[in-house]
């Protein structure tokens, strides 16, 4: 490995290493240590898709215009340090949502600033830019491992002493050197020039792919899946550790290895099945998942939640990255830029924002007298509206109208 390469690699280690080392247990402490709702839970995570929302304004306003996009980096990691520090010290869920919101604004635009910085440094990025990203998803990797097997932070008697809380401090001390290391990155100077407009900014010049029939019942259908989406990243951890499963984070760390291993295999799927067969089997992987969730328990049937947290790289790579291939391959040279950046807005932002939401109602609505949860009333609703959006996708999605964008996207993959 190169030492620029390395340089890239470590920044991309810390930049996932952060956001792994909070926000996987977050729905955990949010529910014990601050005796938040399921309703103010979402809302926690909803502040995701507010940052995603946002992020083009940052980007397309500032980092491709007027600084460098390593000095923005460096900046936003810093002033996101010091707000990580807040949320350790926040004591009740009044004080501890302005302050999520406000790390989830600056943190967003971060995830596009590290592929900028990247690309511009690699001489061939299509080759050479995977093998600097697996590095996040080693950093989400090791956030995890090191909450379970290293502090004990998400076993039973961590969470019940309040030691999650320390998941806050320790990213605010990964995103202080990253702050720092970010200044010694290699320029990354501004490329636009003249003026821009709101149209230009948001990429809605991208809409004009919705007019393709196909192409509208796959952007639909990518913010319909989002919903089930919401359902995992806010309550594997909480159902993980309520129903007694050891070190819960550090076993969530199979979905990021299977993400890597069916990253790989994405390019054979594709080639073989096409696109609409593998999207379908992304969609089928999300309802089997909670079908697992549901009947799944921390005895004897521990290795259905195993395999369904293992079943995350089918779940995010068969759907999601296939649905970014798809969505390039139909965009014409002019908009690629900005028909990723509308069908992202759409999912993390849009549709992430309305799954979040009824995420928290569904799961006030299973909240038990007691405290705990019917676990198996929550999961089974969004296995059954992941199905019901496969079934509609399966029937209005043609696949001789997708047969040329399916070529072009599997020479891509």
């Amino acid at each position: 490995m190169t030492l620029l390469r390395s340089r890239l690699s470590l920044m991309m280690f810390l930049q996932f290493f952060i956001w792994g080392g909070w926000f996987v247990t977050l729905g955990t402490f949010l529910a014990s240590n601050l005796e938040a709702s399921g309703g103010q839970i979402g809302m926690a995570f909803a502040t995701q898709s507010w940052g995603a929302i946002i992020a083009p304004f940052i980007i397309g306003l500032i980092a491709d215009r007027y600084f460098r996009a390593e000095r923005l980096l460096g900046v936003l990691h810093l002033l996101g340090a010091a707000l990580m520090v807040g949320l350790y010290l926040a004591e009740d869920f009044a004080a501890f949502y302005p302050l999520v919101l406000a790390y989830m604004i600056l943190y967003m635009p971060t995830l596009a600033l590290v592929n900028s910085v990247s690309f511009h440094q690699l001489r061939n990025p299509a080759t050479e830019f995977a093998r600097i990203r697996v590095w996040g998803t080693l950093g989400w990797i090791v956030a995890g491992l090191g909450i379970s097997y290293v502090f004990a932070w998400d076993s039973a008697d961590g969470i019940g002493e309040g030691l999650l809380r320390n998941t806050f401090l320790m990213g605010a001390i990964a995103s202080l050197a990253l702050g720092i290391y970010s200044f010694t990155l290699p320029a990354t100077p501004p490329k636009a020039s003249g003026r821009v407009g709101l149209r230009e900014v948001l990429g809605l010049d991208a809409l004009s792919l919705l007019k393709d029939r196909n192409y509208a019942i796959f952007f639909a259908a990518s913010v319909l899946i989002c919903i089930p989406l919401a359902f995992y990243y806010q309550n594997a951890n909480p159902f993980l550790a309520e129903v007694g499963v050891a070190n819960p984070t550090g076993k969530m760390t199979l979905g990021q290895a299977s993400e890597v291993l069916f990253m790989l295999l994405l390019p054979l799927f594709i080639g073989r099945f096409g696109i609409k067969k593998t999207l379908l089997i992304g969609m089928l992987a999300w309802a089997l998942r909670y079908a697992l969730f549901a009947f799944g328990d921390a005895e004897g049937q521990l290795y259905m939640l195993l395999l369904g947290i293992a079943l995350h790289g089918i779940c995010y790579d068969f759907f999601f990255v296939t649905g970014q291939i798809y969505t390039d391959s139909k965009a014409g040279e002019q908009f690629k830029s900005a028909a990723q950046g509308m069908i992202t807005l759409a999912t993390y932002g849009v549709g992430m924002l309305i799954g979040f939401w009824i995420a928290g109602q569904v799961t006030d609505h299973y909240t038990l007298a007691s405290g705990g949860h019917d676990w198996q009333g929550i999961w089974l609703f969004p296995a059954a509206f992941a199905l019901a959006v496969l079934v509609l996708f399966l029937i209005a999605f043609r696949e001789r109208r997708a047969s040329a964008g399916t070529e072009a996207a599997s020479s891509r993959a």
